[in-house]
């Protein structure tokens, strides 16, 4: 039998976790591995914008991670899924932020998100994920998530804002200072 898209099981307001439990859809749990798919969906987004092949590549290999943390946040507690999650991945983004790091000025300033399309996009999924990371926390003081999804969700924005700075740098785009009124 195929694959059905709708099962109907959903229509009074619950949905069921890895594992055969229901749940309320406004569940914190729901909100964190629903925020992890609206990144993944704005990771996708900035991919198909890019031309750069090593950060595609990279995006790629994120939203792989990210489908397995939502996963993980999507299984029954009593029954848990672990993440394909590993120490390496996150260095593995502070690596690509150090390298970037080296190509670009120092920064001095707050900058506000804009100056060209990707560089824009880079913020969107930086502040999605700092959402995804905060649905995570509070679902970690409920029910305890593992430690490595909320590294790498921390480490994941701040990789968007450095990759925001460095395709910016890239396209020869001027960074918006933030200059508060006086």
């Amino acid at each position: 039998m195929p694959f059905r898209i709708y099962t109907k099981t959903g229509d009074t307001g619950e949905t069921g976790l890895f594992g055969g439990s229901r749940v309320s859809k406004s569940h914190i749990r729901v909100d964190a591995y629903g925020t992890v798919d609206e990144l993944n969906a704005f990771i996708g987004l900035l991919h198909d914008s890019l031309e750069e092949e090593a950060v595609r590549e990279l995006l790629r290999q994120i939203q792989h991670r990210l489908f397995s943390i939502g996963a993980a946040l999507a299984s029954d507690p009593a029954q848990p899924m672990p993440a394909d999650l590993w120490e390496a991945d996150i260095q593995i983004l502070e690596n690509a932020m150090d390298a970037m790091d080296n190509q670009l000025p120092e920064l001095k300033n707050f900058i506000l998100p804009g100056g060209f399309p990707t560089v824009s996009l880079c913020h969107v999924c930086r502040t999605v994920c700092r959402r995804a990371e905060r649905c995570a926390v509070a679902l970690h003081e409920y029910e305890p998530a593992e430690a490595l999804i909320l590294q790498y969700l921390n480490r994941l924005s701040d990789y968007f804002f450095m990759l925001a700075r460095y395709l910016g740098h890239l396209a020869g785009a001027s960074e918006i200072v933030w200059t508060p009124r006086k």
